[in-house]
């Protein structure tokens, strides 16, 4: 589905959820907001600017937790990486499974179980994993699993906003954060 072009320029958008990423690489390390970026990405940008956004976010992620946060450098470690690049790819996927099946939804509940969806094979498969690598299941623990999900919602819903803020002030010619401007 071609995204529609009026609500914020294609590559200021792209650019906000990629400094979102970064952004929250530094704060959260691995608990980056990956599948809500996923989530808009598609929902606003396309299934494959959406694929760029969370190779580029996951290289960002990468670099920050080895250049400044100083993950150790042995393999697990590293192959870590791979694996949130895997699941974020299973997040866009997700999300847009979804979107493609519900036009028509009314906005907020596409952009919801499109978040919902995109969170879900986000932690199903790191927990899928953890359990194929024998990597223990301590990040799978409630508490865990909660705080990431309240990151993820938080970072979805406070992006939206402020995508929906910039309309206001007259940003166009850009992505589709409503069906108004579709």
């Amino acid at each position: 589905m071609q995204k529609s072009m009026s609500v914020l320029t294609r590559p200021l958008w792209f650019a906000t959820l990629l400094v979102a990423g970064i952004g929250t690489s530094l704060g959260f390390a691995c608990a980056v907001p990956l599948a809500a970026l996923a989530a808009l990405g598609t929902l606003t940008l396309g299934r494959g600017t959406a694929l760029a956004l969370v190779v580029v976010v996951v290289a960002a992620n990468q670099a920050v937790g080895f250049g400044l946060l100083h993950y150790p450098h042995d393999p697990v470690t590293i192959a870590w990486g791979g694996a949130f690049l895997l699941v974020g790819v299973l997040a866009v996927f997700a999300a847009d499974f979804i979107e493609a099946r519900g036009p028509a939804l009314p906005q907020a509940a596409l952009y919801a179980l499109a978040f919902v969806a995109a969170f879900t094979a986000y932690e199903g498969g790191l927990f899928l994993l953890s359990l194929a690598t024998h990597g223990g299941l301590y990040p799978y623990e409630p508490a865990i699993v909660l705080r990431v999900l309240a990151i993820n919602a938080v970072t979805f819903a406070g992006l939206l906003a402020a995508g929906r803020l910039a309309v206001g002030a007259g940003f166009s010619d850009g992505v589709r954060l409503s069906r108004e401007a579709a």
